[in-house]
């Protein structure tokens, strides 16, 4: 007798790893389609910083092997925290900058319309896998803009990026730093986490970070030790010398 074998083609997701081994342990990476926000202590710049080098890797190492688009809307991207993470991960600064492309706002306006009309033409011209948005909230808290103005635009601007995240099969990631810690402020947090599939936390006390899964549709939620954007590559990674030194070749000819 012969017994018919069907065979299943496993689709390969593609992850963006934060290549620590407390938090690969609970989280693995995001993966394309996903709309996550960062929200919690002021870390969740550090972390979008280190994003912007690791999708950079190619994805035999945890990456993307593709640009950044960044929307910095609260002048919180830092040039000189991206260098020192690309040195820590033995790259040249220069490249790891050069392929991360910055649009700044400077008010609730400006940042709904270049979500709403300029991103999808900015993530086509740079074939960009991954977006992050700093701050998403930041302006929208302006007291200057009125309270139901300030939820409805706010509303329509995160239901259109889940959606944007999922039909063109990118990452988006938002970082929410707690700011005021008002009841605006709360409205619009639960607006955003409504709408994301993947929501981090990032407490941070005198002496350590601790990262939260707080919302996924795959993985346990669960805590985790972050380590200290201070430490050294030896503690800060799990990159081995044979990955490292495909890591250079891989830059030398991209």
């Amino acid at each position: 007798m012969y017994q018919k074998t069907i065979i299943k083609t496993i689709e390969h997701k593609q992850l963006l790893s934060l290549n620590t081994f407390n938090v690969s342990q609970l989280f693995p990476g995001f993966t394309l389609g996903d709309f996550a926000v960062l929200h919690g202590s002021q870390s969740v710049l550090s972390l979008s910083s280190l994003l912007c080098v690791r999708a950079q890797l190619p994805t035999q190492l945890g990456g993307l092997g593709s640009r950044v688009v960044f929307v910095d809307g609260g002048n919180s991207f830092k040039l000189y925290q991206i260098a020192r993470l690309a040195r820590l991960h033995k790259l040249d600064p220069k490249k790891i900058l050069k392929k991360i492309h910055i649009a700044r706002a400077f008010t609730a306006y400006q940042i709904t319309t270049l979500v709403l009309e300029k991103l999808k033409e900015t993530v086509n011209k740079y074939k960009a896998k991954l977006v992050i948005i700093s701050d998403i909230a930041g302006f929208f808290l302006d007291k200057d803009v009125p309270e139901d103005e300030a939820y409805q635009v706010y509303s329509q601007v995160v239901a259109y990026l889940s959606r944007f995240a999922k039909e063109n099969k990118i990452m988006l990631i938002v970082t929410f730093p707690s700011n005021a810690k008002t009841k605006r402020e709360k409205i619009l947090h639960d607006i955003t986490c409504k709408r994301a599939n993947v929501v981090i936390t990032l407490n941070q006390s005198k002496y350590d970070r601790e990262f939260v899964l707080e919302k996924h549709p795959k993985y346990v939620l669960g805590t985790a030790d972050f380590p200290s954007e201070f430490m050294d590559l030896a503690q800060f990674s799990h990159i081995t010398r044979k990955s490292q030194t495909k890591l250079l070749n891989y830059f030398k000819n991209n």
